[in-house]
């Protein structure tokens, strides 16, 4: 059985056995189709060393030879085999293992074999080298495990089998209570209490005298199984409620599929909508029940057939009492005052409440423009007109277009769930994405040529990266990663323009709701091509879905060609209408604008008014004409607590409604906004935005009673009492310090030295420091083996004057790897061993980074300008890159963008794919005027937190890039009589920057606008008489601990820094707008020697 339906099948039949608990059968099913491959079973099969069962499951799935990965893994659990035996002293039992299974494998690596039979000769096997580390079976197993998992993962043959599709609970039993129930509804003479005691027989009710229902009864052969309970009987003998007489309809109506069926149905179906029928059974004599439930059936699961509503309604208008009998008018509720009326300047197409600070407002107009409004205080904080930002990037479609008709109107604004993001659909193409700073500072994002036409809805979505979905006038349904705007997904099957798109989750499925101006309604799966459902929306309007606050109802409103409205809820269950709502006008001149909230209310834009509907009952309300002056369909938004709500006005105006807790609100955020206004920010947040095209017109509110802002100052130290430090010695003659880390536990300190000796300070556990993580509380102890061995690099092949050092830990501090010029040496930290060396010279490494991903891959920079990537499992070179013209000074991977970025002492920085390894972007550091340009420069780079922006250390500047377009955002660049930067890091958090300077000045930066927040100067950490040759080469953050880093001297020792208790942080960070406007690209700080007024401690 090849087809799709069969494998389908096959899967229904795993799930039904895995309830019912027929446990050895499911695996073996398993087995014999190939379809999944369970691993946590595997996983158990590996641990409990049951090898002959763990092959025997594994050949299901692949063989011995089929390719090198299933080679890899068949070798891998034969050599534990072979080696437990070996433990356990077994060697008849070895000798058998190594002839019958390993054996096989002598064709392919000879040497390999004798390796393996060699052990037999030692009295324990530890003794080889690679096998020193075996501690014992359990362990041992676990490890393989790691390893085998990795292999099945990158097998091919593995590919679709890991992934057990998402399939609704009992899903095999409602597919044959369906079947029933069609069964039934075909009956001539249909009993009202169907006794159905078998499968085996199709379903048809006789009169009481036939043989037929005499045979059933006394048919127990299924009923007596023993697991069956709670699957059969099929029906429960209880009685039924008769359902009202729907309306006349075919005989043979179709079965509506339920919505929450949608993502589980492999076919596409039409259905048409027919309002309170169920299931369109269309005798008046009751349905049948639905089957029992099983172990994981709930009640949201189980069909019903009546057409009856959920819960009883009295008819009219809502009696607006609570469960106490005391009345109390439901419409205070309502957001009804008109609070505050905003002048936009142009139409309001589309606006959205941010989902966290509930009274800022952005808008889209009909002219292309966007705003960012504080409705609390009245301020346009942010005013932006439509460009495009890339030129060079668009479809010369767009341009044609743009060029015959330039007027671009704003579709849709909407707020990213976390608000640290909002989207802009246009009219033409595009679709433009910014990330939001703060309320006054939002900055260019990514930039998308989504559609052909129009884009007419976004919205964001988070099923395993962040995705940002659209729709548009080409038909299309697409899906796009946030961080990089690459196309994840294309669904293609309407036949008119896409209006609007709703995408939900449920526990781990996410599947995207989209209607079209034609009427339909489509459901998509993500990764799974064509439409799931096909329905016509009530009165096959043009419609827009959304789901309560809750998630747990499902709602559509919209407008027909003729300006016919409706607004539905859905029955998910059955894929049926619950309830049509009344109270529109009888015609629409525009499709009308709804919106939900609190999980009760509904309201529409409609008849020069906002409508309001309880969502338990169909009839109005009430309606609110907002003081009067609204078109005839306006746009309407809530925010998210249902408190506010914005409507568009006529003369492009917004007016905000309120409750009397929105009312409290906005005086709340009125407050904070007159802080804003004292520090400025306000009245500069067109400048900053690097807009003031709409600013006419928008002036901040200053009150008379403002006082002059404090002037900052720079916290600059020049005693030793001010800060805390700690001073690391070493009891071996070492060198310059010129590579320093925290271990990623945060309890010790690595150092490499220019002469490519190691020092590991570890600090102990005690009553001084019971954390034990490093501190300059307590001092740690040189971690020394007993055999005095040292961690010492391979400088055989190297040139000591031209020698680079570098090194790179492991995730679990287990493992350095490190170069000087020679061999690439990789340490175990726990016993100081060189467990291999590899890559001698020439070209010699400078720069390492181990993949994200995979240990066993590394990037290796290099002195001849290329970056290797190598493997060390298999020894070699995967790819080589090429690009930089001088040694590579730095390395960097970036898991959310799936990039490598690579600095060079060209002072190039190039950003490449880590799929294919290709070079996407690159840009050249621009050395500051009045410098002359160092002929080998050491440019640095690392990922902040969010693995998007880039900090970019050279010796003339500091700089963060947005990576994906390498463009500057921040920039500072050392005074015309300041020493270089020698070396500069993120703290933990990504707060701040710490960077060192060749003359021994340590300055920490915000990094937000890179300004110098506090200043070390070298008195207050060196000795006085210490030479002017001594000053910090490498400077590193701790991993936990925000304020405390470490630098690495060119004495040879390590000093470790943490500001004092009563200060708890480095400095004061300075003002926005003093001496930096966020909307420059970036920012030059003034010379070191021009810092005014420092604040000193002395």
């Amino acid at each position: 059985m090849t087809s799709s339906l069969s494998r389908d099948l096959i899967f229904l039949i795993l799930q039904f056995l895995d309830e019912e608990k027929f446990k050895e059968t499911v695996h073996k099913l398993e087995q014999e189709s190939g379809l999944f491959f369970n691993a946590k079973y595997f996983e158990e099969l590996v641990l409990g060393g049951n090898w002959d069962e763990v092959e025997k499951y594994l050949s299901g799935f692949t063989k011995v030879d089929d390719n090198r990965y299933s080679m890899k893994i068949f070798f891998e659990i034969r050599k534990q085999k072979y080696l437990e035996a070996l433990d356990k002293l077994d060697r008849t039992k070895a000798v058998d293992i190594l002839m019958k299974d390993l054996k096989v494998f002598a064709s392919f690596n000879e040497d390999l074999f004798k390796e393996i039979t060699q052990l037999l000769t030692l009295d324990n096997f530890r003794e080889n080298d690679q096998l020193s580390n075996y501690r014992d079976t359990k362990s041992a197993r676990a490890i393989m495990l790691i390893e085998l998992k990795k292999l099945i993962e990158s097998n091919p043959l593995f590919r679709d089998k890991l992934q057990y599709p998402n399939i609704k609970n009992s899903r095999l039993r409602m597919l044959i209570n369906q079947s029933l129930n069609w069964q039934h509804s075909l009956c001539g003479n249909p009993g009202q209490n169907p006794d159905i005691r078998t499968l085996f027989y199709d379903h048809s009710c006789r009169n009481a005298n036939h043989a037929y229902p005499q045979l059933a009864a006394n048919n127990h052969l299924i009923a007596s199984a023993p697991k069956s309970e709670g699957f059969l009987p099929i029906v429960a003998n209880g009685s039924f409620q008769p359902a009202p007489a729907p309306a006349p309809a075919p005989a043979l109506a179709p079965v509506q599929t339920p919505l929450t069926a949608w993502i589980s149905n492999p076919t596409t179906v039409t259905h048409p909508v027919v309002p309170g029928v169920g299931l369109n059974f269309i005798s008046p004599n009751p349905g049948i029940a639905a089957m029992p439930k099983g172990p994981g059936d709930s009640d949201v699961s189980r069909p019903r057939f009546s057409g009856a509503l959920d819960r009883v309604m009295l008819t009219g208008n809502n009696s607006g009492q609570n469960h106490h009998g005391l009345a109390f008018n439901i419409t205070e509720e309502l957001p009804r005052n008109v609070a505050c009326t905003l002048n936009q300047g142009s139409a309001p197409t589309s606006m959205d409440f941010h989902p966290l600070r509930q009274t800022l407002l952005l808008v889209g107009t009909a002219i292309g423009d966007i705003s960012l409004w504080d409705v609390s205080s009245r301020e346009k904080l942010v005013s932006k007109s439509f460009q495009v930002w890339d030129i060079g990037a668009i479809s010369m479609v767009l341009k044609a277009s743009l060029v015959k008709d330039a007027s671009v109107s704003v579709k849709r604004v909407l707020w990213s769930p976390d608000g640290s993001l909002f989207g802009v659909a246009y009219s033409k193409h595009m679709v433009q994405l910014y990330t939001c700073y703060g309320g006054h500072d939002i900055r260019h994002h990514i930039e998308i040529d989504a559609h052909v036409g129009s884009v007419n809805d976004l919205a964001f979505c988070n099923p395993n990266k962040q995705s940002v979905i659209t729709c548009g006038d080409d038909k299309t349904i697409k899906v796009w990663e946030v961080a990089t705007g690459a196309k994840l997904y294309t669904f293609e099957g309407h036949e008119a323009p896409v209006h609007s798109i709703c995408p939900h989750s449920r526990e781990t499925v996410h599947f995207v709701f989209s209607t079209s101006l034609d009427g339909k309604i489509k459901a998509w799966l993500h990764g799974v091509m064509g439409s799931r459902v096909d329905y016509d929306a009530p009165g096959r309007s043009c419609s827009t879905m959304a789901y309560s606050a809750d998630g747990k109802r499902l709602f559509s409103c919209g407008t027909s060609q003729d300006g016919e409205s409706h607004m539905v809820e859905w029955n998910e269950n059955e894929g049926t209408i619950k309830r049509t709502y009344q109270g529109f006008q009888k015609r629409s001149l525009g499709v009308v604008q709804f919106d939900t909230t609190k999980n009760r209310f509904l309201a529409v834009g409609d008849d020069y008014s906002i409508k309001f509907w309880d969502m338990d009952n169909p009839s109005l309300l009430t309606t609110i004409d907002a003081e009067g002056g609204l078109p005839t369909s306006p746009r309407i938004r809530f925010n998210k607590a249902g408190n506010l709500l914005a409507v568009s006005a006529n003369d492009n105006r917004i007016k905000i409604l309120a409750t009397v807790d929105g009312l409290c609100l906005m005086r709340t955020f009125e407050g904070h906004s007159l802080v804003a206004s004292r520090l400025g920010i306000a009245s500069e947040a067109l400048i900053k935005n690097g807009d003031t095209r709409n600013s006419e017109g928008v002036k901040p509110r200053v009150p008379e009673e403002a006082h002059p802002p404090k002037i900052w100052k720079l916290t600059e130290i020049n005693d030793p009492s001010k800060l805390h430090s700690l001073r690391l010695s070493a009891r071996v003659k070492t060198d310059k310090i010129a590579r320093l880390v925290y271990t990623n536990s945060g309890t010790a300190i690595l150092a490499l030295a220019l002469n490519a000796i190691h020092l590991l300070w570890k600090w102990p556990r005690n009553d001084l420091n019971s954390s034990g993580k490093a501190t300059t509380k307590a001092t740690p102890q040189l971690v020394q083996q007993a055999s005095g061995i040292l961690m010492t690099n391979d400088l055989m092949d190297a040139r000591p004057e031209e020698a680079v050092p570098c090194f790179a830990l492991s995730k679990n501090d287990s493992y350095i790897m490190s170069a000087s010029g020679g061999k690439i040496s990789l340490f175990n930290t726990m016993t100081f061993k060189t467990m291999t060396a590899f890559m001698p010279p020439p070209p010699a490494a400078t720069y390492l980074a181990f993949h994200p991903q995979d240990n066993n891959i590394v990037a290796v920079g290099m002195d001849d300008s290329t970056v290797h990537i190598y493997n060390v499992r298999v020894d070699e070179v995967k790819s080589k890159l090429k690009g930089h013209s001088k040694r590579i000074t730095g390395l960097a991977f970036s898991s959310v963008l799936n990039t490598l970025v690579s600095s060079g002492a060209d002072s190039q920085v190039i950003v490449w794919s880590i799929d294919r390894w290709e070079r996407k972007k690159n840009c050249v550091l621009q050395v500051p005027a009045g410098r002359t340009p160092a002929a080998m420069s050491d440019t640095q780079v690392q990922f902040h937190q969010d693995q998007v922006h880039l900090l970019v250390a050279h010796d003339t500047q500091l700089v963060i890039y947005e990576t994906t377009k390498l463009e500057c955002l921040k920039q500072w660049t050392i005074g015309e009589f300041s020493a270089p930067i020698s070396h500069a890091t993120f703290s933990c958090d990504s707060q701040l920057v710490y960077a060192s300077f060749l003359d021994g000045t340590l300055r920490v930066f915000s990094a937000s606008n890179l300004q110098v927040r506090c200043q070390i100067n070298p008195n207050s950490y060196l000795p006085s008489d210490v030479s002017s040759t001594v000053y910090p080469l490498a400077i590193a953050a701790h991993p936990q601990e925000p304020n405390q880093f470490a630098i690495g001297l060119t004495d040879g020792s390590v000093q470790v820094f943490e500001p004092l208790e009563s200060d708890g942080k480095w400095g004061v960070p300075p003002p926005a707008e003093n001496g930096t406007s966020g909307s420059m690209p970036s920012t030059t700080a003034p010379p070191a020697v021009a810092l005014d007024q420092p604040q000193n401690m002395e």
